[in-house]
């Protein structure tokens, strides 16, 4: 949308507060009625109004019956069409509101479901920030995706929502807005560091001795360099790491707040997010230390990555 348009449309939000009546949150379900749908014509409406005036003046003018009278019918078809994009939202419920996981600065994807009250619906749109999604309902309505864009983790509230029709000749557009009270939590953004000792903290794996290694991999920034392996590196032309054989899958790994030394408290979220990201893909277990203490695992499964996500989510 141009800056122009922007800002003649906050202006008139500003004058006219009844245009943004739907403002306020709202609790579920959201029902579409009579003193909540705007319409206004479109750009080829307002084209097509000026074709019908000038058929009109040169119908009058020569007295042309069979033009008249074909003006005249295309003017009842531009007022119907006007009924029926307000009929294609009159009655129109939202019903549910339920939303996917997602990282913050990813777009996180809302299920909508509406109710049609029993009338099939066509060519709506539902538009969101930057985004919007063409939708259809049946009688008994239906489910509709759309990306919600997310900045910051934590609880954030769902932001208001535009419900459009324009047929069914897109010479009028109806709409309304609706804004659901209901938040929805964006999981820390995963950020790419060090690898943690995999079980430097477990007394067991210590007395397997942590002096038997499995593999060698390439050396990533903050490894320790007493676990180079100095001849196979220079075999390779490139610095090369022990693995630890204690990394093994059968134990788990512990992922903890307080060793995170000398980092601002959203950078230790965005580690721990990046490891438990990382464990989860790999389908190991881990254990999550919180900084009040409490030890979350050890598991890894779903319902154990979103519980750690959460946590981390809600610090």
């Amino acid at each position: 949308m141009p800056l122009s348009a922007i800002t003649l449309q906050q202006t008139l939000e500003r004058r006219l507060p009844a245009l943004t009546r739907t403002r306020a949150p709202e609790t579920l379900p959201i029902r579409l009625h009579r003193r909540r749908i705007y319409i206004l014509p479109t750009r080829s409406g307002l084209g097509f109004g000026v074709l019908l005036a000038a058929m009109l003046l040169g119908a009058l003018n020569y007295q042309n019956n069979a033009a008249l009278l074909l003006t005249c019918l295309l003017g009842a078809s531009v007022i119907n069409s006007m009924l029926v994009a307000f009929r294609a939202l009159d009655g129109l419920s939202l019903t549910q509101v339920r939303a996917d996981s997602a990282f913050a600065g990813d777009a996180l994807v809302l299920h909508l479901q509406f109710d049609g009250a029993g009338r099939v619906r066509t060519a709506l749109r539902l538009d969101m920030a930057d985004g919007g999604v063409d939708f259809c309902l049946d009688a008994r309505g239906g489910e509709i995706a759309i990306g919600m864009p997310t900045e910051r983790r934590g609880w954030t509230r769902i932001p208001r929502m535009r419900v459009s029709c324009t047929q069914p000749f897109g010479l009028f557009r109806a709409w309304s807005w609706i804004a659901p009270a209901q938040d929805v939590l964006v999981y820390p953004q995963p950020l790419h560091g060090p690898h943690p000792p995999p079980h430097g903290e477990d007394p067991q794996q210590r007395a397997r001795g942590e002096e038997e290694y499995a593999q060698l991999r390439e050396y990533r920034s903050g490894d320790p360099l007493k676990r180079v392996a100095w001849k196979a590196s220079a075999r390779h032309d490139r610095l090369l790491l022990r693995e630890l054989d204690s990394a093994s899958h059968e134990a788990p790994q512990k992922f903890e707040w307080d060793a995170l030394h000398g980092l601002d408290r959203e950078t230790r979220i965005g580690r721990l997010a990046g490891w438990i990201n990382q464990a989860h893909a790999a389908g190991r277990n881990w254990i999550l230390v919180l900084p009040d203490g409490r030890a979350l695992g050890p598991q890894a499964d779903h319902a154990h990555f979103h519980r750690c996500m959460t946590a981390l989510a809600l610090l």
